[in-house]
């Protein structure tokens, strides 16, 4: 993600803060943002019409390429709800003023973005050290940039020692290739390419236990939320419910063609993603270790790499408020 482009994002987003002003306490239609070929086990409730079915009105389902894109849309009022928004354009979009509100963790995926060491180097978490001195590539002002910043601090490693080229990860990922970096950090399939020619520092587990956080959310405009909480309560919920079946193994054969079909992928690939996913109960989100704190702590930290980076103007002193925990406590007594 370039710094002009995202300025340029934040731009637009600035731009088209618009209130959405008409109450829709008694609304009869709601508009929701989702991702294709991003599988997940809402889509089986979605397939199910279980949604309309517990919120009793009609939703109208609309597919985005980018969760920058789901931000400009809750801002002009075109959407409601946003399903698995990354936290960075999260960030950006909030720290440019738009009043956005996370309202849950749709989906945490630390091992679909990480660092790879190329191989002929042997450097693992035992000999991190060595990495002193290295070249890397980092897209920078990304989540991936700081997940490496966050992970050379763990090991002690200087970056200023480092050479740090930015580059975008599927540039990233051919550098690794043909041995003109000694690091890639990245995700999606630039990082599964990445992995034929090296190994992570740290798996997903480990960073999520040292606070390096890679998740989406479900976010929505607050001036709407606040309007409708107990619609989003229950919209919670019906996620929550899914995510639940889905965590029981014998429901997997029965939801896994309802969900594929959703993403618009085969069987086998929706299987091979969602199988890299996981998807935190409403008490885990409620814990200190996400929405209880770690998260407002995690997006402050992505700002000031923004900000670092020169992608963004300023951070926000916090993210407290960008976070609205109620509709998921309600959902949690239902």
């Amino acid at each position: 993600m370039k710094s002009k482009s995202m300025k340029k994002t934040v731009a637009a987003i600035t731009a088209s803060t618009a209130i959405f002003a008409a109450s829709q306490a008694m609304a009869e239609s709601i508009t929701v943002a989702y991702f294709l070929e991003w599988p997940m086990p809402f889509e089986y409730a979605k397939q199910m019409g279980t949604y309309e079915k517990e919120l009793g009105v009609d939703i109208n389902w609309v597919s985005f390429e980018s969760g920058v894109k789901m931000s400009a849309a809750m801002a002009s009022g075109d959407v409601q709800l946003s399903v698995s928004q990354g936290v960075p354009p999260f960030v950006v979009a909030t720290s440019a003023g738009q009043d956005l509100q996370i309202l849950d963790v749709a989906v945490s995926y630390a091992d679909n973005d990480n660092c790879v060491v190329r191989s002929e180097l042997e450097i693992d978490k035992t000999n991190a050290s060595e990495l002193a001195g290295k070249k890397v590539a980092v897209p920078l002002g990304t989540a991936a940039h700081y997940g490496f910043l966050k992970q050379m601090e763990h090991f002690g490693v200087d970056v200023g020692s480092m050479d740090v080229v930015d580059m975008d990860p599927p540039d990233g990922a051919a550098a690794i290739a043909q041995g003109a970096v000694d690091m890639f950090c990245g995700w999606g399939g630039s990082l599964r390419r990445a992995l034929e020619h090296g190994n992570v520092l740290l798996t997903g587990d480990e960073k999520t236990e040292l606070g390096i956080l890679v998740f989406d959310v479900t976010s929505g405009p607050a001036d709407w939320v606040a309007e409708n909480g107990d619609l989003v309560a229950k919209f919670l919920k019906v996620t929550a419910d899914a995510n639940a079946m889905w965590a029981d193994e014998a429901n997997r054969a029965e939801m896994l063609p309802l969900i594929a079909k959703d993403a618009g992928m085969d069987e086998e690939a929706t299987m091979a993603t969602i199988s890299t996913f996981s998807f935190p109960t409403i008490e885990e989100q409620l814990s200190e270790a996400w929405l209880g704190g770690n998260a407002q702590d995690f997006m402050k930290g992505v700002a000031d790499v923004f900000v670092q980076a020169g992608s963004i103007d300023a951070a926000l002193d916090t993210y407290e408020n960008a976070v609205n925990t109620g509709p998921l406590k309600a959902a949690a007594g239902m």
